[in-house]
């Protein structure tokens, strides 16, 4: 049930994305590489929280699903740029060849800093929100998880790791937290900022969620990296392993990354009035993805 209800989030997101693209009416192979880093495919697991929170909330759908589309923009740029030749090096990415394999590796990084700047734009312009308080405030946001503090931290933290023989549990964590984990926790507490919420338990509880959900999401992707399937993830695997990567299970086995995972969905849930009810969908969400194959 979950499931479905997952696949039609994203489908509907998927729709929307592309009628915004499409709607600009560029043409030029900068924008296609852009469309492409975008729309190819995907869980669309970060949309589907902000738009399900934000209906918790009570946003219209016209104002939370521009604000899906922006965060989305930014994961998409992070992934375009992750899979670079002086990064990650992937040919493969949800199964297709990555951006730079398709478009060449100077057009993929225009496209992901593009992707990065027209977030901004979308979240800046006063359609998004009439008072430019509140947009400062999700964009402030924004722009200190996606820099130095959050993704580009830790990708850059990924990347020492690879050079490094010596890196603790600690390290490898706290590199989830900010490669992973800070999105999701923008995905949670921006629409909380759209309402101009003066709640500090609200906003502590979501960024609580969000990070935590973040933390069992990579390490859950660590796991898959070890013991998973080309096919279904639509990437390589054991690469990490291989390339002497920050992964979790240098220190753990696949039974103590399903505790770890489960005591962090326990703490994300147990202490919130907003999601300590099993029968929430944030609730059935943390737990639900422990278990995920793809």
């Amino acid at each position: 049930m979950l499931d479905k209800k997952i696949k039609s989030t994203a489908n509907e997101f998927n729709l929307y994305a592309k009628k915004y693209l499409c709607f600009k009416k560029e043409r030029t192979d900068l924008w296609k590489a852009m469309q492409y880093g975008l729309v190819n495919g995907g869980k669309r697991i970060r949309p589907f929280l902000i738009i399900e929170i934000s209906k918790t909330l009570k946003i219209k759908k016209h104002d939370y699903m521009k604000l899906a589309l922006a965060t989305e923009m930014i994961h998409a740029y992070s992934l375009i740029h992750d899979d670079l030749p002086g990064m990650d090096n992937d040919d493969l990415r949800r199964g297709k060849p990555t951006t730079h394999k398709k478009y060449g590796e100077a057009t993929a990084i225009l496209a992901g800093n593009s992707l990065l700047t027209l977030s901004f734009e979308i979240l800046s312009n006063k359609k998004m929100h009439p008072s430019a308080l509140v947009r400062s405030n999700i964009i402030q946001e924004l722009a200190i998880i996606s820099g130095y503090k959050g993704l580009a931290g830790g990708q850059s933290y990924d990347l020492l790791y690879e050079k490094s023989k010596r890196v603790s549990e600690k390290e490898i964590i706290m590199m989830h937290e900010l490669k992973t984990a800070k999105l999701f926790e923008f995905c949670m507490v921006a629409p909380l900022l759209f309402t101009n919420s003066k709640s500090v338990k609200k906003m502590n509880d979501l960024r609580t969620y969000g990070k935590n959900f973040g933390l069992i999401f990579q390490a859950t992707d660590d796991l898959l990296d070890f013991t998973g399937e080309k096919k279904l993830l639509g990437k390589s695997v054991q690469k990490d392993m291989k390339k002497n990567k920050g992964n979790i299970m240098k220190f753990k086995s696949a039974d103590t990354v399903k505790e770890y995972c489960n005591d962090l969905a326990v703490s994300a849930t147990s202490h919130s009035t907003m999601f300590k009810d099993k029968r929430n969908i944030f609730n059935s969400l943390i737990f639900h993805i422990i278990d995920r194959v793809s």
